[in-house]
């Protein structure tokens, strides 16, 4: 295997020319376990870890690697380690919110050509939660893909393929179902040679399940979901690049249920553009489309052609995002104040040793 074979390509290539002359090598992080990485290089499959350079020069959490990742390293082959010294630009990535009240993203998956939602067609089948994922896909700037996993579990099939078109306009959709091994060719026409994919979904859904059978072997472990409703357990703990013999690249995800919106407005626009197309009919230009007079979104609800649903949906997700915006604007203030007064600070101690 080489690095061609993991992606590598004149994107990449063309932004190692500077890394090249300093004598280092190129990588992809196939792993991340905190502060470890494992990353692939023509020396194979190394352990790695971020040099003190990178780690004063980071200043968030999304500057480090993450699965994905094209790296610029210098290795220690006989001892089967490396030291990252530098990040490539990437091509795309995939972002969430961390939980809890910090105001940080979380690098899912870089260097992504396609994301692939799986959901289940069991208990645990939730629309809101598709939209969810598919504002954060278009965002990422990799292609959105849905597949419906687990048919042999639903009776009401068309039901749920109308329900989902209707919220994901243009994006490819396709129903499978791993347990009785339908439907799987359909990743042939995605999972060709140098492309990557991540598949995003919540626990249960069946994503390892679906890797295991494009390998052909199970080399990821799995568990039945509970009958209760429809969830299932943490099986995959950590994100991981996985080569299938179609020469296709999969980045495996552990299962994300609370999945907090990050980036900007393009993937929100996306998803709701028809509520966007709407929007641009509004008697006032900034309006809300919360009760001003003139609101077409709002009299498209009244008509019967913009489900309730679907407008709450988009208001929650807009409010999110507002809200993340403001937490953002009010920490980028407080980190500018900090360094105003660090700057004061050392031309007071500077005057005081001069007397």
């Amino acid at each position: 295997m080489n690095i061609s074979d993991l992606g590598w390509n004149k994107f990449f290539e063309e932004h190692f020319n500077e890394y090249e002359k300093q004598g280092f090598i190129p990588a992809r992080v196939t792993e991340e376990h905190r502060n470890l990485y494992r990353v692939f290089s023509h020396h194979g499959e190394l352990s790695a870890e971020v040099s003190g350079k990178f780690r004063f020069d980071s200043e968030t959490r999304g500057q480090f690697p993450a699965v994905g990742d094209w790296t610029a390293i210098s290795a220690i082959p006989q001892e089967g380690k490396g030291v990252i010294q530098a990040l490539l630009p990437r091509k795309s990535v995939f972002e969430r919110k961390v939980s809890g009240e910090t105001t940080v993203e979380q690098v899912v998956a870089a260097n992504v050509d396609i994301v692939l939602i799986i959901c289940g067609l069991d208990n645990d089948f939730n629309i809101r939660r598709i939209e969810r994922y598919l504002t954060l896909a278009w965002e990422s700037g990799a292609m959105p893909v849905i597949v419906l996993n687990k048919a042999d579990l639903c009776q009401n099939i068309e039901e749920r393929i109308a329900e989902v078109s209707s919220v994901a306009i243009g994006v490819p959709l396709h129903v499978m179902s791993a347990k009785e091994g339908q439907g799987l060719e359909i990743f042939q026409q995605y999972l060709t040679p140098g492309t990557t994919a991540a598949f995003l979904g919540s626990s249960g859904v069946g994503k390892s399940s679906i890797i295991n059978c494009l390998l052909g072997q199970e080399n990821l472990r799995t568990q039945e979901v509970r009958e209760s409703d429809g969830r299932g357990r943490h099986t995959t703990t950590y994100r991981q690049l996985i080569l299938l013999p179609s020469g296709g690249i999969v980045i495996d995800t552990p299962g994300m249920r609370l999945l907090k919106l990050w980036g900007d407005d393009s993937g929100l626009r996306r998803v709701f553009d028809e509520i966007e197309e709407l929007g641009s009919s509004c008697r006032f230009r900034d309006c809300n489309h919360v009760g001003e007079p003139g609101c077409a979104v709002q009299a498209a609800i009244d008509s019967g052609s913009l489900s309730v649903d679907r407008y709450e949906s988009y208001l929650k997700l807009r409010k999110e995002k507002r809200y993340l915006e403001s937490r953002q604007i009010m920490k980028a203030s407080a980190v500018e104040k900090l360094r105003w007064k660090q700057i004061s600070q050392l031309q007071k101690n500077f005057k005081k040793s001069n007397r």
